[in-house]
């Protein structure tokens, strides 16, 4: 095995883990990475659209950004579908805004922090949009 190759499986399995140094991937913005992550989460889906839509190429960047914006629908359709229930919706919905609000927090970090953070089911579909894309 030459080097080239095991540097490639190195990486492979740094980013895996959710560590990859910064001169390793490319980048559209010229903005460190977790700043942009962290910002992808800022706004919700709105600043999920922005970084999709000016940066081409930090996997990272685009993974948060898709990741904020399927958040924000599946958070919209629960919450309107709570409405729908007369009383008993407005008040679980009420009770559930400190969960979001904690949510929206810990996604920031995690992405301020440099780290691949998968919601269960959301983050496999952000991520395999990613790799569609």
């Amino acid at each position: 095995m030459d080097s080239n190759e095991k540097t490639k499986k190195q990486n492979v399995f740094r980013e895996e883990q959710g560590v990859v140094e910064e001169n390793e991937e490319k980048k559209t913005i010229d903005m460190d990475r977790n700043i942009a992550g962290f910002l992808c989460y800022l706004i919700w889906f709105i600043t999920g659209i922005i970084f999709l839509v000016i940066e081409k190429e930090n996997r990272f960047i685009r993974f948060h950004a898709l990741q904020s914006i399927v958040v924000s629908i599946v958070l919209f359709v629960f919450n309107f579908m709570l409405t729908l229930i007369p009383i008993l919706g407005l008040l679980i919905s009420l009770l559930l805004v400190p969960l979001y609000i904690f949510l929206w927090i810990f996604l920031m970090w995690q992405a301020y922090q440099g780290k691949y953070f998968k919601l269960p089911v959301i983050g496999d579909i952000a991520e395999k949009q990613i790799n569609n894309l």
